[in-house]
């Protein structure tokens, strides 16, 4: 079923999600969108489960 986006979601959102959703991407990889501002930390928490750690 086609993730549909939303206006309260970032522009690649849908595809973060697909990636996430279809095994292609694993957390790690989300958390380096979430750095490199493809989706924002809640939305991480929304594809995951998980809340959003920022790296030290």
């Amino acid at each position: 079923m086609p993730v549909k986006k939303t206006p309260e979601h970032s522009k690649r959102f849908s595809l973060v999600k697909k990636y996430y959703d279809r095994g292609l991407w694993s957390k790690a990889r989300v958390h380096k969108a979430v750095e490199c501002k493809w989706v924002t930390a809640d939305e991480y928490k929304e594809i995951t489960g998980e809340e959003y750690v920022k790296a030290e």
